[in-house]
């Protein structure tokens, strides 16, 4: 099938996964037939084409299949209804829509396309299509225009990871898919919104409106910059007991930059778990933890030990707040680092820490509200508020008293 170069590029590529970001009239339906094709020309193969509908697979891709495989003088029988083309070497593609996922469990495939894939919930893929690949080790291909940073953003951040070896992902706008003339993207340019075109012509991952942590920019705050031994270790803690949470920085002494080095989220645990963790991963550093101010009256632990006492008795430094600050002042101070108002970056998240990244990312405000979403299955507010405690006491946007507690014997 006649490729672009830009689809070319996909196509060539052996891995097992592909993910692809598209502007609008990038060329999709083409090069998932060509996808297809490639796989179903091998005697028996059971190849699947999803999409959101079964409208909308017929209505996208159904009339040009039937007509490339009878040009190509591969097809046998096509079932109208089920919407299957049987080829003459046995293969047989199927298009099928997403809008009853149950409905798409069972048989196994040598490959799948995954079309609008950023629409379709994600256990479409990871609870019923995955396993449908497992015995065949099929491939997929996933593509679509971006919608915000959902799964399909996660699953095009695997392709761009070098470790994951069975996975590529590429990204490409609407004018390097080389169908439409620049002149008509200038017109969308001019007739859409900023966010719409960035994220329909641009095939850019925009992200949701009503973000808290809007300083943060993937491309510019995440780094390969470790820890780094011998060096002060600063740690912000949250105190929930499911997960108890910890963001562990480290600093530039030259500049104040923060650099967050490290995660630990330990579910069902207490005060004690999280320090002895500390400890083993921290031995011979010297570490100032700056926890929720909450700290001198909570008791995650045993005994009736408040957390402040347990942190100081494993020989922890601790500075907090006598009063927990305003949430949109924390905020506010977690922003003013990670982007100032003249665009300078002070505040850093190493690519390890993918828990963080996500919150930072993703943390919204609730709907018709100024407070963050907090509560609930997938709860991003720990770690940001790990992150928030520390950030805020070292820079804080309003001054207030602070607490500076001694460890014991000291």
């Amino acid at each position: 099938m006649p490729l672009t170069d830009a689809q070319k590029t996909i196509s060539r590529s052996n891995s097992r996964f592909k993910v692809v970001a598209a502007g609008r009239r990038f060329g999709k339906t083409y090069l998932s037939m060509s996808q297809m094709a490639r796989s179903a020309r091998f005697p028996y193969s059971q190849v699947w084409y999803v999409t959101t509908t079964y409208s909308a697979a017929k209505n996208i891709m159904w009339s040009v299949l039937k007509e490339r495989l009878q040009r190509l003088g591969w097809a046998k029988r096509f079932h109208e209804v089920a919407l299957q083309a049987t080829l003459v070497n046995g293969s047989v593609i199927s298009l099928k829509g997403a809008n009853n996922p149950d409905s798409l469990r069972g048989i196994g495939l040598d490959y799948l396309v995954l079309d609008e894939a950023a629409y379709l919930e994600e256990r479409v893929w990871t609870e019923v299509l995955r396993p449908t690949l497992s015995d065949k080790v099929g491939g997929a291909l996933f593509i679509s225009s971006p919608s915000g940073r959902n799964w399909f953003y996660d699953l095009w951040e695997d392709g761009q990871d070098p470790d994951e070896d069975d996975w590529e992902s590429w990204q490409f706008t609407t004018l390097e898919g080389g169908n439409v003339p620049p002149e008509e993207v200038e017109a969308a340019r001019r007739n859409l919104d900023a966010r719409t075109f960035e994220q329909e012509y641009e095939a850019r991952f925009v992200t949701y409106t009503g973000l808290v942590y809007y300083g943060f920019d993937h491309s510019e705050s995440v780094v390969d910059r470790g820890y780094e031994p011998g060096q002060p270790v600063y740690i912000g803690m949250d105190f929930n007991i499911d997960p108890m949470t910890a963001t562990v920085f480290q600093m530039d002494e030259n500049d104040g930059t923060l650099f967050i080095i490290d995660e630990i989220e330990i579910f069902g645990s207490n005060t004690d778990e999280m320090a002895e963790e500390i400890l083993t991963r921290y031995p011979e550093d010297a570490i100032t933890i700056y926890p929720d101010p909450a700290c001198v009256q909570t008791r995650t632990s045993a005994g009736g030990r408040t957390d402040l006492s347990i942190l100081q008795s494993y020989g922890f430094k601790c500075k907090f707040r006598r009063k927990h600050p305003l949430i949109r002042d924390r905020i506010n101070a977690v922003n003013s680092r990670l982007c100032s108002a003249d665009g300078n970056r002070y505040l850093f998240v190493h690519k390890k820490c993918k828990r963080t990244i996500h919150a930072l990312e993703r943390h919204s405000y609730k709907k018709g509200t100024n407070l963050p979403e907090k509560g609930g299955e997938g709860d991003l507010s720990h770690i940001t508020d790990s992150v928030g405690y520390l950030v805020e006491y070292m820079y804080p946007v309003n001054r207030q008293e602070i607490e500076v507690a001694p460890i014991f014997g000291v």
